[in-house]
């Protein structure tokens, strides 16, 4: 596999006055710069298809005089992160778009254009995609510095001819709306399932209704209430986000977390995945209408919670992870008694899996159903227990450890059917493993500190994680002050949302609830 430097050498050979190099030598992290954009669309083709990189997101900055464009890529196999960037004065408002070579920055192009108002040449389809047409007008651009939220809604002007876009043309076909209102906890997102029959031939999921804004709320805040932000906008994965938040910063400020700190990190961090997953499993088997599998899944689910909150405080780990280490110190004896506990609710799980697998109405539902191929999961993107059922292997925590994970042995678990038994598989397995990662803490656990003060200062730093649904990103830029300039979220929901359609078009109207179900994705952490 080509070095950084290589990569950069041979970048610049390939497009000969188009491209300038440069390498970090002190972290592996590599730049090319695009002197002329529209050498962009083919370097991102050469990047993830030649080269086998993957495309974490992409990061867009209004500075001063100028446009700053950074896509990010990262290797498979090695640590290392290429960031491709093209910059632009500020009266210009449009470049390549790269999604027709690289179909995974879809959405996150789409994305760009509606928060920024910039056009993506040759993108197949912009607009109506964050600001809804029959709530918002285009051209809003809310992210602009100049954004005016008061005018907005003053001068608001929906566009009262919106119709659901539509695909299917056949005679007699229609499209079935689902939500955005549902009963029960279900978040709001609606789903456009069209069909002429009974299967679904194309589904068009519509979120961020419930879109918060928390990068332009982020604007002008104080490390300490961005972290609040980062940690809270979903709060089933809040320990996460917090910390890829606190590694951006520490990144900034040159600050090296106690060791004691990094161990605790990561069994906070597991001992969320093992929650957040068996949440997926009761969510499964409710899908299916197995109430009392449901209900063994949701007590686990309970005692997971109960177990969370005995320990660090809060039964969804809030307010732990800080720039520096950790809010307060865990116990040896309360670490090793929480083991003790998910040792035994790992079992129960185990139990119930296996009669699971044995119940023939069950595996009905979910075997051969919703499935989404290797190359498709590839081509769109997909990150998290997700892609990993269609066979894409990465996993940050191996692909580019951090926070001390290259200390831990654990397997990830892979599967190749892509359907929904295989996530189901997956979510098991990786239940399994985050026990086991859990179990290496106490030996390791050194005595000392957990914390280690941050003075904060002008910079800009990546700071990632193995979310429970997949690669999270947190690009922070902090000014004069320490005040935030820039925060850009790029989370699993957002970029496995992406794909879901795969995986419902082709089966049945009732398969439809099932298929969420094992996506096991949020809402919340999709509408950021």
């Amino acid at each position: 596999m080509a070095t950084l430097g290589e990569t950069t050498a041979q970048a610049e050979r390939n497009w000969p006055g188009q491209v300038q190099g440069w390498v970090d030598r002190r972290k592996p992290v590599a730049e090319l710069k695009c002197v002329e954009p529209e050498a962009l669309p083919q370097i991102a083709k050469w990047l993830v298809g030649d080269l086998d990189h993957r495309l974490a997101g992409l990061i867009v900055e209004e500075q001063h005089s100028e446009w700053e464009f950074r896509y990010l890529f990262y290797l498979e196999g090695q640590a290392g992160w290429i960031h491709t960037i093209v910059r632009l004065p500020l009266e210009k408002k449009s470049l390549p778009s790269i999604t027709p070579a690289v179909h995974a920055a879809d959405w996150h192009e789409r994305e760009i254009e509606d928060l920024f108002g910039i056009t993506f040449e040759g993108h197949p389809l912009l607009g109506d995609f964050i600001l809804h047409n029959e709530l918002w007008q285009e051209a809003l651009a809310p992210m602009r510095r100049a954004f005016d939220p008061a005018a907005a809604l003053a001068e608001r002007k929906p566009d009262t001819e919106w119709r659901p876009r539509r695909i299917v043309q056949d005679p007699g076909a229609f499209a079935m709306p689902v939500g955005p209102i549902f009963s029960g906890m279900a978040e709001s997102v609606q789903f456009f399932l069209e069909t002429v029959g009974e299967d679904v031939v194309r589904a068009f999921p519509r979120l961020f209704y419930k879109f918060r804004g928390i990068e332009k709320f982020a604007e002008g805040r104080s490390v300490d209430n961005c972290l609040l932000l980062a940690e809270r906008f979903a709060a089933t994965t809040a320990f996460a986000h917090a910390w890829a938040f606190c590694q951006a910063v520490e990144a900034i400020c040159r600050v090296h977390v106690p060791n004691r700190a990094q161990a605790l990190r990561v069994f906070l961090a597991e001992l969320e995945r093992f929650r957040h997953h068996v949440g997926v499993v009761h969510e499964i088997c409710e899908s299916t209408g197995l109430a009392v599998a449901a209900s063994q899944a949701a007590i686990l689910e309970e005692e997971l919670l109960r177990v969370c909150g005995s320990l660090a405080g809060h039964r969804y780990l809030f307010g732990l992870a800080i720039p520096g280490g950790l809010s307060r110190d865990l116990s040896d004896s309360a670490c090793v008694a929480a083991i003790e506990e998910c040792k035994r609710i790992l079992q129960r799980l185990l139990e119930l899996d296996q009669m699971l697998r044995y119940s023939s109405s069950f595996l009905d539902r979910l075997e051969g159903v919703g499935i989404v191929s290797p190359q498709n999961a590839r081509e769109h993107g997909l990150v998290g227990p997700v892609a990993r059922a269609s066979g894409l292997s990465d996993d940050l925590r191996k692909a580019q450890p951090y926070g001390g994970y290259e200390k831990f042995w654990f397997s990830v678990p892979v599967g190749i059917e892509g359907d929904g038994l295989e996530r189901l598989g997956i979510f098991m397995g990786e239940a399994v493993q985050s026990v086991e990662i859990m179990k290496q803490i106490p030996s390791i656990l050194e005595a000392g500190k957990v914390f280690e003060p941050a003075t904060i200062q002008p910079g800009v730093a990546l700071g990632w994680c193995e979310a429970p649904r997949g690669a999270a990103f947190h690009w922070l830029r902090l000014g004069t002050g320490g005040l935030v300039e820039r925060f850009r979220l790029i989370t699993p929901s957002f970029v496995t949302w992406h794909g879901f359609h795969l995986a419902a078009e082709k089966f049945a109207f009732q398969d439809f609830p099932i298929i969420l179900a094992t996506f096991g994705l949020s809402v919340a952490e999709n509408d950021r």
